[in-house]
Order: C-alpha cells, then structure tokens, then sequence
C-alpha cells in the first residue's frame, strides 16, 4: 500500500547537505521570490547546468579580424588615454 505524500507525485523527494550560510542564503532567496525552497534549487540547477553546455567558442569571435597588429605594440600612453591618464 502506498504511503500519503505531502509533496507532488511528479518528482522525487531527496536530501541535499548545506552548511549554515548556504541554508540561510536558500531561505532568504525563497522568501524574497515567494517561491518554495525546492522551486530554487531547481531553478539553480537548471541555470548551472545551461552555464555547463553553452557554446565556448566566443571567446575567438573576430579574432582574426584587424590588421593583424597586436595590442602590446601599442605604446602604454596610447592605451592609457581612454582611462583618462
């Protein structure tokens, strides 16, 4: 005979260990979202795991474009004057 559930039968009940700071953080966002506890940690799962498989290849995006001169020939003065040096 199946036990009552207190909690949707569309997902699993389980246990996570969080040290003091990171159940308060947990409490603190739940409360300010007015979502539940575990709506958060999904939330943060499905965001980290997104962060994981993004594409990394932007990182060479136009690399190739330019004259082909490199920012270290470039005096330091030259690069310091946008800073207002």
């Amino acid at each position: 005979m199946p036990y009552p559930t207190w909690y949707p039968t569309w997902v699993r009940k389980t246990s996570i260990y969080l040290d003091d700071s990171d159940v308060e953080r947990l409490r603190r966002l739940a409360t300010e979202e007015g979502r539940s506890q575990a709506e958060i940690v999904r939330a943060a799962l499905s965001a980290y795991e997104q962060a994981r498989t993004a594409p990394r290849d932007f990182a060479l995006e136009g690399a190739w474009a330019g004259d082909g001169s490199s920012v270290a020939d470039v005096p330091e003065g030259e690069l310091l004057a946008g800073f207002g040096a």
